[in-house]
C-alpha cells in the first residue's frame, strides 16, 4: 500500500532525514520517500500500518503530519 502525508515544519535536508527515518522505524514500512519541496512523504507500507501510525511518528519527531 502507499499512503502519502502533507509535513508540515520541515526547513531543511536534516528535517527530511529525521522524518524519513521516523516513518521508516513503524512497523510494516518499508520506504518512505520525504520531499521538503512538496512537503509530503510518499510512504510504502503493510496493509496492518494505520494512517495514525504514521501521522504519530512524525509528530514524535517533531513535524506536523496532515
Amino acid at each position: 500500500m502507499k499512503t502519502t502525508l502533507k509535513i508540515e515544519g520541515m526547513s531543511c535536508d536534516h528535517c527530511v532525514k529525521h522524518v524519513t527515518e521516523a516513518l521508516e522505524e513503524v512497523s510494516g514500512v518499508s520506504s518512505a520517500k520525504v520531499s521538503l519541496k512538496e512537503k509530503s512523504a510518499a510512504v510504502e507500507h503493510g496493509a496492518e500500518v494505520t494512517l495514525e501510525a504514521l501521522k504519530a511518528a512524525v509528530v514524535e519527531a517533531g513535524y506536523e503530519a496532515l
